[in-house]
């Protein structure tokens, strides 16, 4: 059975989830799903995200913010088959922009691809930054799939992919619990 690797940005999906209201999704289940869908082995989840930005003295805010988000982490780090790469936050023009977080992505996808480890790449994105890699593992011969949410995704990195599938309702609900409000 072909062996698959989900790269997954966390802060892109964290954005694709907010379409579907208040959910909680369980990781694991979510991974499971996706190289189910492919017909392959998980390998491992690769989960990309920059922890949130913290002054010197941080604000209360900021303290809270951080300190839920380090949680969040802490807890996807207990998961089996899953690895943590974090970027930087930086601070350009007025706002907050993610750093490494595509190179990090791209470095794990040409690696695994280039060594034989996986067959399959199953990417949660939809930023253009990772074409390259993408073009990459398809000439190495690495088969791409996207998951994306609709108008969220560069089309350069839709149409490159070898498979594409929309991030439904019903995917999310598959391993997810609605929160009560």
């Amino acid at each position: 059975m072909d062996k698959a690797a989900i790269f997954l940005d966390g802060g892109y999906f964290a954005k694709v989830l907010k379409n579907f209201g208040e959910v909680k999704v369980d990781f694991s289940k979510f991974s499971e799903i996706l190289c189910k869908n492919a017909d392959s082995e998980r390998f491992r989840t690769y989960y990309y995200y920059c922890l949130p930005y913290q002054s010197n003295p941080p604000t209360s805010e900021e303290s809270k913010r951080y300190s839920d988000a380090n949680r969040f982490i802490s807890s996807l780090k207990k998961l089996p088959r899953f690895e943590i790469r974090l970027g930087k936050l930086s601070y350009q023009s007025g706002q907050f922009i993610q750093k490494r977080v595509d190179n990090l992505m791209t470095v794990d996808i040409i690696k695994l691809s280039a060594t034989g480890h996986i067959q399959k790449a199953i990417i949660v994105s939809g930023d253009s930054d990772l074409v390259p890699a993408v073009n990459e593992a398809k000439d190495i011969g690495v088969i791409t799939q996207i998951y994306y949410f609709q108008g969220t995704i560069h089309d350069e990195l839709f149409t490159l992919c070898d498979d594409r599938f929309e991030i439904t309702k019903e995917l999310i609900e598959s391993c997810t619990r609605i929160a009560q409000v």
